[in-house]
């Protein structure tokens, strides 16, 4: 078994982690539906991800529904001492497979208790609201309804912390005033970086940003770019997208999903990529602004 260098951390909630996760979206079905095609798989790819050291697991109940944090308790239940399981509420699915944000005091308690059941905890380590205002990306609005119910939740002890996804930075400081938020979770790669200063104000302050989509919304000749860099340095583009990720900042923490044992060792991997000074300028070119059009595609419309 390959070893990986996973022992760069940084403190989420009360707990430090490795700032390479994994995100378990992509293990239940199609369209983040249904039972997946292989659950022997699925299985294999958490307990893999846990044995190479990865001890932070994002997921949510939303996915399947039921189907992902189901897997994760026959996976790895009774947990690891060191893992930290993050899940997200603020949507369900319709029978066609749809995501319908869900906002009221009623939905949002029976997120968290369906959260608990099904990843077999009494509490829940971090609960982010997910903020679903606009069909793509953050959309300016008010969150101090639904945060005061995930906050009761808080005061009740069935979630230790709360973070926020998919927000702007005037609802994370709508956030903040009302709870301690420990950790932000929004779009942010190399060609979609909309979010740089709210990452440098959230490291200052010691607080995680966790990107999703980290290939998402790549233009042909951005994409191209980042091939040619990744051809150079023998490493695949997500490997050099994850570790300019990590090289961004220190409060960068990574979940990379996939339902691929082969395809987890390569995210893995990029963990002990060093990306030299030529590499790095040439990377950050991507990061020009790009059309509004070429920032989301198809696959992003779903809660990450």
């Amino acid at each position: 078994m390959p070893g990986f260098n996973l022992s760069n951390s940084f403190p989420l909630g009360d707990r430090p982690v490795k700032r390479l996760g994994y995100g378990a979206m992509q293990l239940s079905g199609p369209g983040i539906f249904g039972p997946p095609r292989d659950p022997a798989a699925a299985l294999a790819v958490l307990r893999e991800a846990v044995a190479h050291g990865v001890n932070h697991i994002d997921t949510s109940d939303f996915y399947g529904p039921h189907v992902t944090n189901r897997l994760i308790r026959e996976a790895l239940a009774p947990y690891p001492g060191d893992l930290l399981i993050v899940t997200k509420i603020g949507a369900r699915r319709g029978e066609d497979a749809s995501w319908i944000p869900d906002y009221s005091p009623e939905a949002l308690k029976q997120a968290v208790h369906d959260n608990l059941r099904n990843l077999g905890l009494d509490v829940l380590d971090v609960v982010n609201l997910r903020i679903m205002f606009a069909p793509l990306g953050p959309a300016e609005g008010s969150i101090e309804a639904p945060l005061t119910v995930l906050a009761e939740l808080q005061r009740q002890g069935l979630v230790r912390h709360i973070g926020l996804s998919n927000v702007t930075p005037t609802q994370l400081e709508e956030g903040r005033r009302m709870v301690r938020v420990v950790c932000v979770q929004n779009h942010y790669n190399l060609a979609h970086r909309d979010d740089d200063a709210l990452i440098d104000a959230l490291a200052r302050d010691g607080i995680p940003y966790v990107p999703f989509f980290p290939l998402g919304g790549f233009s042909p000749l951005q994409s191209s770019t980042l091939s040619a860099v990744a051809e150079r340095l023998g490493a695949t583009p997500m490997q050099v997208a994850l570790a300019w990720l990590l090289n961004r900042s220190p409060n960068i923490l990574l979940i990379p999903g996939t339902s691929s044992v082969a395809h987890l060792r390569e995210n893995l991997a990029a963990a002990d990529l060093k990306l030299p000074q030529d590499a790095l300028r040439e990377l950050d070119t991507i990061g020009s602004p790009v059309t509004p059009e070429l920032r989301f595609t198809e696959n992003e419309a779903h809660p990450h």
